[in-house]
């Protein structure tokens, strides 16, 4: 689904449509201005390992803008400090904990202030508690940026916590979608059986 939005697969039929355009059908010039609203968070962080925290969340700006140095500084320091990394800058992703890449990684996401910010597995790894802080810290950047996200997760029922809306994928398909509320309580056997773990229900265990 990430790579569909994002554009780098062209879906067989239908149309991904991002602020009233369908990016299906544009070339890749007006790909690179769609690309431009997205910020991503990678499962695994995908930092650069030669750079420090501090390069790898400004490199963005550094690259892609005209952005004076001292500007990049500020809001660089600043998006450490909102992920919860004040301090941190100097250090390389090998010194960081898993949690900590999370925060680098959302950092560098959020760096130029993205419409829509797409999380792809962002617990992944994480024990349950890092994972909680972890999407606590989503909601507290949401509230504070204002971007749209699209989350990839099995955490669940975590997930349902910061959520306005939910949609599972089945089969390639989408199952149901609706409000955290409406999926818990749904009838539909695929979600019921899903959100409880049972092994009994039309989905399948390879165990």
């Amino acid at each position: 689904m990430i790579k569909h939005i994002i554009g780098l697969l062209i879906p067989d039929k239908g149309s991904v449509v991002i602020d009233g355009e369908d990016i299906t059908i544009l070339d890749a010039s007006e790909l690179d201005r769609i690309r431009e609203k997205l910020g991503v968070l990678f499962q695994s962080g995908a930092l650069f390992d030669s750079l420090t925290v501090y390069g790898n969340v400004a490199f963005q700006l550094r690259e892609k803008t005209k952005m004076a140095k001292g500007e990049i500084r500020d809001r660089t320091m600043q998006a450490l400090e909102d992920v919860g990394l004040k301090g941190m800058g100097n250090k390389y992703p090998a010194e960081l904990s898993g949690g900590m890449k999370k925060r680098a990684g959302l950092a560098r996401a959020l760096i130029a202030e993205p419409a829509i910010v797409l999380f792809d597995e962002p617990t992944t790894g994480l024990d349950p508690i890092i994972s909680r802080s972890i999407h606590r810290l989503i909601r507290a950047t949401h509230e504070k940026y204002q971007y749209a996200a699209v989350i990839i997760s099995h955490e669940v029922p975590g997930i349902f916590e910061i959520s306005d809306k939910v949609a599972m994928l089945y089969n390639g398909m989408i199952e149901e979608y609706g409000t955290p509320e409406e999926i818990v309580n749904s009838s539909n056997p695929v979600i019921k059986q899903f959100i409880t773990g049972s092994l009994e229900g039309p989905i399948e265990s390879l165990a």
